[in-house]
């Protein structure tokens, strides 16, 4: 896939407006994770030592449309001024008064930052006319949010129609780092696939049953694969409905001669707050849960990783954010980063688990966008990229 880059483009005593992903935890006003916003800075960089003038455009959380303070962009506001130790303007509308005349005052090398861009209930809904709105505050547009490629919004997609369009510099590294997990990856290929849900995995599973060599499973949605082996799963997290699917699924490993690995221990306890111990994975009681995977399993998987030439991974193997049961996805992050393997990092609590066993640069690529990089590895056609490719 070859994407418009900025390589040779005269951006000087130009307004560019920059889509970045600043869609960051903030918790009473305090942003607890800026690993998205720091992201953005090469590009932001790039753009104002060649003379420019940015117009930042990014989306918190949902807020449906719909003027909300909870999701104001204030608190990233005052944490990008300090990466870029700069002062950033935010202005208090998207495409209203505020925003034009902040616009249309910006001087070379000056920021503005709008207002959350889902505030605009055409946002995420494509809408045309929003998309103008947004093009009219610049001469060239930038996308490098990954996070939101993968969504067929305004100012990801219909923008983009409107005014020159290019990838960031964190967009090409993302493509490209993907697009090497499917195209002629080093074997043995390793895909680890945790979270809460088969449902939300399910069709990334299938598809890359043709491309890998091994698919192992933790967190919950283990669990619903480990129920349609027949095993005892107690009180834990499962999918009646994907009982079937995980079925299909293992024949088709089977067929395919893909190693499909489950845990055989688990970490278990009766409710989130009760004494956690670990048991037998085809024997959990009636009414205890697991929530995260065993030592033995950790170890088994482990085992695999390290003669691993390649690696995916993306969610937790538990309940990582509780202390007693984070073990499990440690000890992943830690294989994975022990083994010399080209290894992707897709996004959420797996990138928090590597960050925290301050392993991060032991990894190939960190992906700052967990659904779109679940998407672009399924062979989907990503709308906030499609928008940027070269036309031969």
């Amino acid at each position: 896939m070859s994407l418009r880059t900025l390589d040779g483009v005269d951006v000087s005593g130009k307004r560019v407006v920059v889509r970045v992903d600043f869609n960051v935890p903030i918790q009473d006003g305090v942003i607890q994770d800026d690993t998205r916003i720091r992201a953005a800075l090469p590009t932001l960089r790039r753009l104002l030592g060649r003379g420019a003038s940015l117009v930042l455009v990014s989306h918190l959380g949902r807020p449906k449309g719909k003027v909300d303070p909870k999701y104001s962009l204030a608190p990233i506001a005052v944490r990008l001024g300090e990466l870029l130790d700069a002062p950033i303007e935010l202005a208090n509308d998207v495409v209203g008064n505020d925003a034009r005349a902040k616009a249309a005052a910006l001087a070379a090398g000056e920021v503005l930052l709008l207002e959350n861009v889902r505030f605009e209930p055409g946002e995420e809904k494509n809408d045309p006319e929003l998309a103008v709105q947004l093009a009219s505050l610049g001469d060239l547009y930038v996308n490098d949010a990954f996070g939101a490629a993968h969504r067929a919004h305004a100012s990801t997609a219909a923008i983009a129609s409107h005014l020159p369009a290019y990838a960031g510099d964190l967009m090409v590294a993302e493509v490209s780092a993907l697009g090497a997990l499917t195209s002629n990856p080093d074997r043995p290929f390793v895909d680890i696939l945790g979270g809460a849900k088969v449902s939300d995995k399910i069709g990334v599973i299938e598809i890359r049953l043709s491309r890998v060599d091994v698919v192992m499973l933790g967190g919950g949605m283990a669990n619903t694969f480990l129920l349609a082996q027949g095993k005892a799963v107690g009180d834990s997290l499962v999918e009646a409905d994907f009982v079937e699917t995980a079925n299909r699924v293992m024949q088709q490993a089977n067929e395919r001669s893909v190693e499909l690995l489950l845990p055989i221990d688990v970490i278990a306890a009766q409710g989130m707050d009760g004494q956690a111990a670990t048991v037998d994975a085809d024997g959990i009681p009636d009414d205890w849960a697991a929530f995260d995977i065993g030592p033995k399993s950790a170890a088994s998987f482990a085992k695999v990783i390290a003669g691993a030439k390649t690696i995916f991974w993306n969610g937790p193997m538990g309940v990582f954010e509780r202390p007693a049961f984070a073990n499990g996805t440690l000890a992943i992050a830690r294989a994975v980063a022990a083994s010399g393997a080209f290894s992707v990092i897709g996004g959420g609590d797996s990138v928090s688990a590597i960050e925290q066993s301050g392993l991060a640069d032991k990894i190939s690529h960190i992906s700052t966008g967990g659904g779109a990089s679940l998407e672009f590895i399924e062979g989907r056609e990503l709308p906030g990229i499609s928008v940027l490719e070269a036309k031969s």
